[in-house]
This record gives structure tokens, sequence and C-alpha cells, in this order.
């Protein structure tokens, strides 16, 4: 095995793309404010409303996971006290967790004190253990059963921090730093938010910025008022929660956190809500005014409808004796039994806590001594914490990595389906290639190992009629400029042969903005096939037709993608720069993958039936 780097970030022949974490790109400004004020003020029990900067907070006696009880009081000779409300399970407050440990080292013997608050009603006292032991968490992590603390300092949110002077009046709240949000990992924070304002209470001076934005989960907050309504958790909300989200949302699965309890759901409630009001859960971006698609995953009007009734109305619980049967998942493979596993390497990948992750190549020989005939393919991550996506292709002997082989194979990405092709249907392999695995870590907090690998499904190549085509439209000799907020690139190809269009999957990296597909049929119509207004890096999928769709030899197939590189867009590695073609993800790449079958069998015996057009036998394409 061997690691290299490839200008090229291929994906499947069945258009299996991943490249892959929230729904929607970034809204605007406005949308987003807009967004996020329908949710607080939809919440029963919202913590008051006066100003929190000057609010003084009252003596309190919180219990550690040990037993061991803390009071403000205790801390009576530091000048600064830091209140760090964090939870277990979210994503952003996992993130930021080794960068609370090392401030209340870089304070150490300042007098200033760190305080780590969980006020969340579903994370119990041994999660809490867990949590500070993952995390190097030396100061107290303390346990705020029924969100009296939260409800005081006017905490909303996890990861959110209050910083106190000597009189304990909260000087700054807001977030740590602005390099994790919401989809968002920058390279680094532009601004220590939380580190600045303990240096300026520390020097006497009053905090220049009191207050920022803090995102992430809302506190899974205990109710207090008598839970109303018609819809409950055991009528309504678990079969729809089964229905829609325990598939990934399962103890083992990619999502952060199980939904399969009402235990479980209640602590996550104001979250759920917020993330379906703005489209974020469950991922999907097609615009439904084109196309129709297996894969669609959005919620209808009136499922919607039941999350906000069920949120408003306190979430009440319901018989139990009308919960569902739980739903039976298929545990391990999705494809039948694998007839080869390939691992990214003979041992595991070490991951850093912190930081961006590069995009890693591992280059593994699979041992083909004779051509072969794919009909199925699963990449599976071994880290599901870690893996934000897999990219697995095979390059064919003497093909040089980097010289635009289109010959990937599969992919992973949270919610895309493993590679399963149509009966008399599989992709070509030939003899002696080399399996490549594209790698996308992304740190959740703690050190990780991971060993991804690959399952392969062959078929007799006896049984093969048709050669899964998958196609590729690329520009890759763009230039966007910097601060450009609307770039646009496109790309187009000609088929020279009638296919039948089973996928669409776009690809761009952090810059991209929209993407559409369009066909210009050969008697002059122009047709919408796929259009994505909000592209998100983070939720790259394969969007699976409906129905298979004629396209006849001579359509042209036409890509357009737009690019943000100004300082509006919060993913942005850097507004100042010219931005072109390449395989990392400050970079950037323009391609609309498709997946296809030739319209009339051509495979006879796994020899393609055109001599002519493939030389006598089959070629990677």
């Amino acid at each position: 095995m061997r690691v290299a780097r490839i200008v090229l970030c291929i994906v499947s022949a069945a258009a299996v793309v991943a490249s892959s974490m929230p729904a929607f790109k970034r809204a605007s400004a406005d949308e987003e404010a807009s967004a996020k004020r329908a949710a607080n003020e939809s919440r029963p029990d919202s913590p008051p409303s006066e100003p929190v900067i000057g609010r003084r907070v009252g003596d309190f006696s919180l219990r550690d996971f040990r037993g061991k009880t803390h009071a403000l009081a205790d801390y009576a000779e530091s000048k600064v006290v830091v209140l760090a409300f964090t939870g277990c399970q979210c994503p952003l407050a996992r993130l930021y967790s080794p960068r609370l440990a090392q401030l209340a080292e870089e304070f150490s013997g300042r007098q200033v004190t760190f305080l780590a608050i969980n006020s969340n009603r579903q994370d119990s006292l041994t999660e809490l253990a867990t949590y500070a032991r993952i995390h190097g968490i030396e100061f107290p992590v303390l346990k705020d059963a029924g969100n009296e603390l939260a409800d005081q300092v006017g905490a909303i949110r996890t990861p959110e921090v209050f910083v106190l002077d000597h009189e304990r009046v909260i000087r700054y709240r807001g977030r740590i730093d602005d390099q994790f949000a919401v989809g968002v990992k920058r390279a680094a924070a532009s601004r220590r938010d939380l580190a600045e304002a303990i240096d300026e209470l520390l020097a006497g001076k009053e905090v220049s910025v009191p207050e920022t934005p803090a995102e992430g989960c809302f506190i899974g907050r205990a109710y207090k008022r008598q839970a109303t309504g018609d819809v409950t958790y055991s009528n309504q909300v678990a079969r729809l929660l089964e229905a829609r989200c325990v598939r990934c949302h399962r103890p083992g699965e990619i999502a952060p956190f199980p939904l399969t309890s009402y235990d479980e759901v209640v602590g996550w409630a104001d979250t759920i809500r917020e993330v379906v009001q703005q489209g974020r859960m469950p991922p999907w971006f097609a615009d439904p005014a084109h196309g129709s698609f297996a894969n669609d995953a959005r919620l209808s009007d009136e499922e919607r409808q039941l999350v906000y009734q069920w949120v408003d109305g306190g979430c009440p619980e319901g018989d139990r004796a009308q919960l569902p049967e739980p739903k039976q998942y298929i545990e391990g493979w999705q494809i039948p039994e694998p007839d080869q596993v390939v691992y990214l390497g003979d041992e595991p990948v070490s991951v850093q806590a912190e930081g961006v992750v590069a995009y890693q190549y591992y280059v593994v020989d699979p041992g083909f001594t004779e051509d072969r005939w794919l009909r199925a393919a699963e990449a599976r991550p071994d880290n599901r914490s870690v893996v934000h996506h897999i990219v697995a292709f095979f390059i064919p002997p003497g093909a040089k990595l980097g010289s635009g082989i289109r010959g990937a194979m599969v992919g992973y990405a949270p919610g895309m389906p493993p590679v399963r092709y149509p009966a008399g249907a599989a992709q070509f392999i030939a003899a002696g290639s080399k399996m490549v695995f594209q790698m996308h870590y992304t740190p959740n907090g703690s050190p990780q190992n991971d060993r991804s690998y690959v399952g392969l499904v062959f078929a007799d190549p006896a049984t093969v009629t048709q050669r899964v085509r998958g196609g590729m439209i690329p520009n890759r000799n763009f230039e966007i400029p910097p601060g450009a907020d609307n770039h646009e690139v496109r790309s187009e190809q000609r088929l020279t042969r009638d296919l039948r269009l089973l996928t669409l999957t776009p690809h761009m990296h952090l810059r991209g903005k929209s993407f559409r597909y369009e066909a210009e049929y050969p008697d002059g119509r122009r047709e919408i096939l796929l259009d994505i207004p909000r592209y998100d890096f983070n939720w790259q999928l394969r969007y699976e037709l409906a129905e298979p769709k004629l396209l006849p030899e001579g359509t042209l197939l036409l890509c357009t993608a737009h690019f943000d590189n100004s300082q509006s867009n919060p993913s942005n590695p850097d507004a100042t720069q010219t931005v072109r073609w390449g395989d990392q993800t400050f970079e950037e790449m323009m391609i609309g993958y498709y997946g296809a079958l030739p319209a009339e069998p051509d495979v006879a015996g796994g020899v393609l039936l055109s001599e002519k057009e493939e030389g006598g036998r089959a070629k990677e394409e």
C-alpha cells in the first residue's frame, strides 16, 4: 500500500459519488436570522428575554458526575468564572470540548475558573463522565438538573459560554470562537472571542465584544408545564421518526445521537424543530419542480406540521401502548455478502482531534489476476464519527494517478445507499487494477482511528448483458475571482449512443452555491433534469431517478454551476484568492457525474458486442 495525492477526486462508474454535514448550504443572513427567531419564539419554555449582559448570577450548587457538590461561592478567589454550557452528543459541543480544555490550561494560575455545565435532560451522569474522559476535561463538569442555572443565565445552546467578572456579573456571552459553526469548519479562528473577553477582564477593561452568536444544539430542557395536544410521541411522532430518521439516528450509525425512544427524543425536540423548519433535515436539496427521484428524503407539509405541533404542545408522550413495533434494520452489509473485502490499509489511520484534515489517498492492490464484472459494492466507514466521505475507485494497469481516469467505483457519504446494479448490468474492472481510497476525515473533538473498507460482489460474466456507463461532465479550466459571489461555470457533453439515465450527482467543494443539469435533445427540446438551488458540500447526494430516462444519441447534457467566493460565504477558506481546479477542499471542482446503462444489450459472455468501438474487449472508461 502507498499514499498518493490525485488531482482529480473521481467517483463511481454509476455516478456513485461521495463527498459529502446539515442540509442546505448556509441560508442568507436575513433568512437565517428569521428562522432562528421563529424557532426561539416557538419554544414553550424559552428563557427570560431581558438582557443577559450585566445580569448578576446568584449562588448555585451543582453536583459533578462523581457526586461532589460545587457552589459558585467556592470560587470566591477567582477574578473570572467561565460557565461553559455543553452537551455530550451535540456535534459542535464535542468539537469545541478540547478547545475548552486548552483554554482552561492557558489561563491556569491566573485566577480564572472554568466550569462545564450540562443542562440536557437526555445526558446521564455516566455520559458526563465519559464525555470528560474522552475530551480530556479536568475542570468540573456539573449536572444542571432541571436546567435551573441555564434558565438563570439565559443559556439556550450548546456550546455557549458565559464569562462572569469578580462580582459574578455576566460580561460576555456567546461562542468560544468562530472556527466552527453549523456545517462550517474553518482552518483557524479569526477571533478568539472567549479568550479575548477573559484577557480584557483580567486587565481591568470592559469586554470590547460582549456578545456573539452561539450556534449549536438547543439545550434539552425539562418542560415546566403540562404537555397538551392530540399529537403525541407514541401515536404519531415515533412513527414519523422511524420512517424518516432512525435509519441514521440509531446506535452505531452516522448520526451523532439516537432517536429511538421518548427519553432520547424529547431532549432533542427543540433542535429537531429547528432543523426541520430550516430545511436542514432530512438532507435533500433538489428543487421539486424538476425531476422525480426514488430517494427523495423531503418531509411532507403534514409531517412538518406534526413536528411543530408536538414540540409546541410540550412534547406529550401519549399512551405507550400506541407505540409502533420497532423497525428491523439490516445489520452489517446492505448488499449481498461480499466476495471480497478491501481495506484502505493494513493498519488503522490516526485522525487528529481538531482542525482540518486534507484529503488522504491510499492505493491498495486487491490482487485481481483476471478481469472482473462488479454487480454490487458498498463502502463502509470503520469510524463513522470522523469519516465525512469515502470515494473508492479502480485505476487500470498502466494508468497514472491524476491522469483523469474515469474508473471510479463506489462512494460513501451520509445518506448515500450502496451500489446495486440491475439484473444483467455490471461494471467492468480490468485485471491488474488497483483500488484507490480517497478519504475525507472531519475531526470530532477527540483523537480517533479509522480503517474503512469496501465490499465487492462480482457477477458471472456469462450473466452480464449491459455494462454500466459512468459519465462525468467536468470543467477543469475555470478561475473564480476573489470576492465573486455568483461566479458561473459551465460544462457539456454530447452523447454518442442511446442511454438510459439512472443517477445524477453534482460535485463541488466549499464555494459551491448551486448546480443544474439540463438535457438538450436532438429535436431541440430542452429539459431541466435536476436543479440544486442551494448546494451543500457537507451533504453531496446521489439523486436516483424514479424511472430511468431515455437519452437518445445526440443529446447534449449541460451542467451549470455557481460558486460563492465572497466573504459572505461562511465556508469560504479564503475570499481573497483566485480559485482554480484542485483536489483539496480549499480548491474547487466542477463535475456533473451521471450513471447510465446502454439502451440495448451490449455485452455477451463478458465481452462487449461492439469490437470496433472497444477494440474487442471492455476497457475502463
